[in-house]
């Protein structure tokens, strides 16, 4: 078990902040806020828990401006959304059978793997283009894949789901965008659920990221 000084929170708390900015415009804010708890001392999984309750506010404040905004219908796409949280329940309870150590070989490679691909990723559109894979299709396999992807590490998620809308399901780069986030705020929620039981033991550590990254 950690425990953060209030320096600590505060820096972390403005670590959630950026990431949160981050996020909003390109998605990746995870490759923040992971890498900033585990320099706080957290272990692996404690570190994948705080960017859970984090990402929980920010893609929640996105999710319900786009859907005022009319760029997402909430209601249509709740299936596709309990896909999401599916996988990332899934995706959750398998980190928290993994040792630590694995995690802590793991952990850095993949940091650096995503951070690779938000910078040599494709540019995408903002016009539709041709569906490939059929909305029922997309929802039963790549959502979940990429929701237990999002439950098991993370970072990266909102830009695996944003590549699959425009590459498979040929939206635009707005419209994408709006739903990336509500499946992201699906799959936060999910893994949260799982790692319930850890973000109790310092909850206000974590809160005051969740409130910087809102």
């Amino acid at each position: 078990m950690f425990e953060f000084a209030i320096e600590t929170v505060a820096l972390l708390a403005l670590a959630a902040f950026a990431a949160g900015f981050i996020d909003a415009i390109a998605g990746g804010g995870g490759l923040i806020t992971v890498p900033a708890v585990l320099l706080a001392g957290a272990s692996p999984i404690e570190a994948l828990g705080t960017n859970k309750l984090q990402s929980v506010f920010g893609s929640a404040s996105a999710t319900f401006s786009y859907a005022r905004a009319g760029h997402v219908d909430l209601k249509r796409q709740m299936p596709m959304g309990a896909m999401s949280l599916f996988g990332s329940i899934v995706g959750a309870f398998c980190a928290t059978l993994l040792p630590q150590d694995i995690f802590r070989m793991v952990l850095p490679g993949v940091l650096v793997l995503i951070a690779l691909y938000f910078a040599l990723k494709p540019e995408m559109s903002d016009l539709d283009s041709a569906e490939r894979m059929s909305p029922l299709v997309f929802a039963l396999t790549l959502v979940p894949v990429i929701g237990f992807y999002d439950g098991i590490f993370g970072p990266g998620t909102g830009s695996f789901f944003m590549l699959g809308f425009v590459a498979l399901a040929g939206f635009g780069m707005l419209k994408a965008t709006a739903h990336t986030k509500f499946l992201n705020f699906a799959s936060n929620l999910g893994s949260l659920i799982v790692f319930r039981a850890l973000l109790a033991r310092y909850c206000g550590n974590r809160l005051a990221m969740g409130i910087g990254n809102f």
